[in-house]
């Protein structure tokens, strides 16, 4: 799968497992870093999910 299809993938559902299983990788650091993901969006996305 190409970075762009992931990218928009990503964007629409904030979902980096979901993209780590599709690209292939065995490593969320991996999708992490292939996405570009920003630490201030893993934040915000951190702050939403209740524990």
């Amino acid at each position: 799968m190409r970075r762009t299809k992931a990218t928009l993938i990503y964007k629409q559902t904030k979902n980096l497992r979901a993209v780590q299983l599709l690209l292939g990788h065995t490593k969320l650091e991996s999708t992490v870093r292939h996405l570009g993901v920003e630490v201030d969006d893993a934040l915000e996305i951190s702050e939403q999910v209740e524990a």
